[in-house]
Formats: structure tokens, sequence, C-alpha cells
């Protein structure tokens, strides 16, 4: 079977209000003991299975767990058992069967989870969902870590019910969203306790650091991966994969910033959690412009929404940078002592990962991603303008506009699609594509619009990869037609090509499965090198508006400001010299 289901994290203050609405309706309450297997060289889990024994009130249920095809969804094979023991032989003739089988000599408890939980069914007219509030522990040996969170799991029905509901308490409660499994973060903790008990082992005086710095990395910030896309994929499905990616790198560094398993015990947050979820929303926009014109884009209110976010974000990263980078070359240079304030916006970033209107736009892109919908693609290369325009008057006949009557709404949009397209000829003269997609009906009885719509498929098939390789190249011309004359550029125009350099290398690693590697290795190279010079210049002429605001209070400050400008006049000499080597690299594409 498939469960599939959307978690949210219930923090200490938001879990009173939580529980009472909860209770309005009739609840069951049961106790969860259950106990993950696995090898100690974590076989299962590279294999991307999950096994457990869980003893739900008196009857024990044996689990095994598998990856579904979004981030909600698991497959999932549940066996009543009479005694807390394995019984593989319910998995022979499946997929899992050979790995099971394998390492069935090797499978021992590596973690466990205890959990009240307190559940109740809910139904709409999307569909049947049960809300459950899970409060306990996850432990692997002495370390524990807590669990608070509350899954509405979809019992029959549309997916978009979860979603309704979901946004519902966490717009009341301000609740977290939490892509991890239980039996990821157990899976993890594990491999603490293994690290931390070797380190224990040893009797040196780097023992402390040792144990500091495996916990930092248990913590550590989620950094992007790379993305396989089919060759033979179509656009929806493609934008849809890479936008999964971003987001779940977005989700998981906020969730860390949000304290969802550390609040008032560790402060697991950093820097590079800020950075990463930069970086996330940055590649997600990335993909937008990339697959605009090939593929149906998120709402427009989705896409602006995040500008918002981003920007109160940018602050700690500038101060980072100033005070870790900069400020020790400075002093090497001898700059003066500078007394510097905490920054701009520290403050407003450390809320931005909590608020309710940034989890909200979290739940809003997930659903957008995992929801099924029409695979809506516009193919620039597919058609000519007169048949896009066709398709669209087609496409009118057939969605009458609310509130008018349908030969009334098709005329106007009929009219309104004629107009639209520059391409053709005036209304008057209609071309004979046009004629046949007012037509009543095809000569097979078909509508008119599908009819045309499958004849212009069958014309000019569209191939995603060529699209997608297309809109490459143009960037890769518009880089280097600004870049070979980047002395000669203003500020604006030097900041708008650092930003296209980043979109194209992020959508060389959405597109690096259809790509030649031994190519693409040597462009990136130097793809990067632009980008790193490009890089550094943004941050010193940010750090020169800040001196330059201490220049009246400090007049030492004036100082860096003269070291910035000559290191800026050096690093455009290296711009146009690293541009000029990228126009002599070898392209990217076939």
């Amino acid at each position: 079977m498939v469960e599939q289901e959307l978690k949210l994290h219930v923090s200490k203050e938001a879990y009173a209000g939580v529980e009472k609405d909860l209770l309005r309706g009739r609840v069951s309450r049961i106790r969860l003991q259950a106990f993950y297997f696995d090898t100690p060289a974590r076989d299962l889990i590279r294999a991307k299975i999950a096994l457990r024994l869980r003893r739900e009130g008196e009857q024990w249920v044996q689990t095994l767990k598998m990856p579904g095809e979004n981030s909600l969804s698991r497959i999932e094979f549940n066996h009543e058992r009479p005694t807390p023991d394995l019984d593989l032989s319910v998995y022979a003739g499946t997929s899992v069967a050979a790995v099971l089988e394998k390492h069935a000599d090797s499978l021992t408890i590596c973690y466990e989870t205890d959990v009240q939980r307190v559940f109740r069914e809910t139904r709409s007219g999307q569909g049947l969902v049960e809300i459950a509030l899970d409060t306990g522990v996850l432990r692997a040996d002495s370390i524990e870590l807590p669990i608070s969170e509350i899954e509405f799991e979809l019992k029959r029905g549309q997916l978009a019910a979860v979603f309704t509901l979901g946004k519902k308490w966490q717009q009341t409660h301000g609740l977290i969203l939490d892509v991890r499994s239980k039996s990821e973060r157990g899976d993890r903790l594990a491999s603490l306790s293994a690290e931390l008990k070797a380190i224990d082992e040893q009797t040196s005086e780097h023992q402390e650091p040792a144990r500091r710095q495996v916990i930092a990395k248990f913590w550590s910030a989620r950094a992007a991966e790379g993305i396989v896309l089919h060759p033979k994929i179509q656009g929806h499905a493609a934008i849809a994969a890479v936008s999964a990616e971003c987001l779940d790198q977005i989700i998981r560094n906020a969730a860390i910033l949000a304290e969802v398993d550390t609040a008032g015990v560790y402060q697991a947050g950093a820097a590079e959690h800020v950075h990463q979820l930069r970086v996330g929303i940055r590649r997600l926009r990335s993909a937008w412009s990339f697959f605009n014109g090939i593929a149906a884009l998120p709402p427009e209110d989705l896409r602006a929404e995040i500008k918002l976010h981003f920007a109160k974000l940018g602050g700690t990263r500038d101060d980072d940078v100033l005070k870790e980078t900069l400020l020790p070359v400075l002093s090497a240079a001898g700059q003066p002592p500078l007394t510097l304030d905490n920054g701009p916006i520290a403050p407003e970033t450390e809320n931005v990962a909590l608020s309710r209107a940034f989890q909200s736009w979290l739940l809003d892109m997930l659903a957008w991603v995992v929801l099924p919908a029409a695979p809506v693609t516009l193919p620039a290369t597919l058609a000519t303008p007169r048949e896009r325009a066709a398709l669209a008057v087609a496409a009118a006949k057939e969605t009458p506009v609310a509130g008018l009557s349908t030969t009334r709404s098709r005329a106007m949009q009929a009219r309104d699609a004629l107009r639209a397209s520059k391409a053709l000829p005036s209304p008057e003269t209609p071309t004979p594509a046009v004629v046949a997609a007012l037509e009543p009906s095809s000569p097979t009885g078909a509508p008119a619009g599908r009819a045309l719509a499958t004849m212009i498929k069958i014309q000019k098939p569209l191939v995603l990869k060529d699209a997608l390789v297309k809109k490459l190249k143009k960037w890769h011309n518009r880089i280097l037609e600004d870049g070979l004359q980047f002395d000669r550029l203003s500020v604006e125009a030097r900041h708008e090509l650092r930003k296209l350099g980043k979109k194209l290398r992020y959508a060389l690693y959405f597109t690096e499965s259809f790509l030649p590697s031994a190519r693409l290795k040597t462009y990136r190279k130097q793809l990067a090198s632009v980008q790193n010079i490009l890089g550094e210049m943004n941050d010193l002429a940010v750090a020169r508006d800040r001196f330059i605001g201490l220049c009246d209070t400090q007049p030492s400050a004036w100082f860096a400001c003269g070291w910035i400008t000559s290191r800026l006049d050096a690093l455009t000499l290296e711009a146009c010299a690293a541009f000029k080597r990228l126009s002599r690299t070898e392209t990217f594409w076939r």
C-alpha cells in the first residue's frame, strides 16, 4: 500500500493549542513502541529500506517502508506478528527479498521510538484524513531526540485534502514543516551514537573537540544535491523534479534554523544553514527562469512572495563575510581598529524560518510540486506562432468563462487569442489552421482543439532536452556578450551579469544528465572561476558601502574604502581575463 501524509513539527509553545483543537472531536489514544532494524554497516538504509517491529497497544506489527513518488509518499507493507520477532519470509518474491536475504543474519536493533499518539479522523469534500498528534522520544543507545509532531494522513480521497487541513493548522498554531521521517532521524542518531562511542573509547586530550565536531556534523546544513532527469521526461515532470530538490534543501535548512529538535537545548542553526537556505531559494528561482516558456511555472504570487523572505535572509550572510573573511585581510594590510555593529537584520533573519508566512509559502510550494496536475507545457519550439494561436483559440472553445454564456465566452476568448498573436494577420483573414480551430468538431467527431493539438504534436514533438540546451546556449552567449566588455559595464550591468552567471551554473546542474560530462566539467571549472571573481567583487562592494557609513564617526574606515577600491580595480582586470578564457573554453553541448 501507499502511505501519504504531511508532517508538521509542534513546538512546546504550540502544543497546548494543538491538543485542544484535536480534542474537539472524538479521539483515540495508543502507545506505539517501535524497534528499527538494520546492519551495523547500514545496508538497509543504503537500499532505501526501513524495517521495524512496532507494538501497537497489545498487537505487534512488522512494517517495511520504501520511498514513494514524492516526499509525502511511502510504499508500506504491514504484517501482524504474534511475537516481537522478524519474519522476512513475508517478502519472498518482492523487489526487496534479495537485499533482506543477503543481510538477514546481520540485522540488529539500531534505534527505537516510544510514542503516545492521540488521533481522530476528519472528513471534507476532498477526502478522509487522519490527524495524529505524536509525542515521545527517538532513542539510539543513550542519546535521544524529542518527537513532537502532527501528521495528516490521507485515508481516502484527494491528496489535496492533507494540504488544505495541514495549512489550516499551520496558520492557526505556527507549525513547522518537517520532511524527515522517524526512520531517517533515527538512522542518523544511531550513526552519531556509534561515532561518539568510538571517540569515548579514546583517551586523549582531543576527545572533547572531537565530540563537538561530530555533533556539529550531525546538525550540518543541507547542501544542494544532484538531479537526474530521464531523457524522455516532459516539461512539467522535469520542473517538478527540479523544484522538489531545491525545495527539500530549503525545508531542511529552515527546520534546523527553526530548532525543531533543539529548542532551548542546543543552538544547531548556524550561518551555513542560512547560506544554504539562500542557495536553495536562488536555485529554485533560477529553475523558474530556466523553464520559463518551456513548462508551466508556479503561480505568480508564489514566485513573488519568496523574494520578500529571501531579502530578510541576506544581512546575516553579508555580516559573516565582512567579519570572518574581509576584516582579517584588512587587519593584515594595516587597517586600524574599527568598531562594527551586529549587522543590519540579524534578529529578523532568525525569525524567518519560524514565521507563519514563510512556512505557509513552503506548504503552498510543496503542494504545487506533489499534487497531480495536467502537464501544461509551453513549448516555444513546438509550433509556429500561428499554430500556438490556434491552440489558444481551441483552448478558449473548451473552457467557458464563468458568468458568460458558452457561445459568447468562446467568441470573446477566440477574438482575444487572435489579437494577442502578433504573428497572425488581421482577424478578418484567419489562416486555415485558425479556421480549423474554430470549427465545431474534427472530422472524427473529437473536439477541434484536441484534434489540432494532437496534429501539431505529431508534426513537431517537443524534445525537452533540445529546448533546455537552447536556453543554456542563449544564456552562455549573453554572458560572453557582456563579459567580453566587462571593464566598460556599469555597476548595475555587472550585477545582472553575475546573477545570470549563477543561473547558468545552477541550470547546468539541473541538466547535467543531458550533457557530455567531460566537456561539462571543463566548462564548469572555467565558469566557476568567473563566478568566484564576480562574487568577491560583490562582497567587496557591499562591504565598502558599510565602511563608507562609518567614515563620519570612524575616519580610519577610509583605509578600508581605499583598500577595497584598489582590490576592485585589480579584480576587474582578472574578470576580463577570465571571460576571455571562458570564451575559448569548449562548450558544454554536443
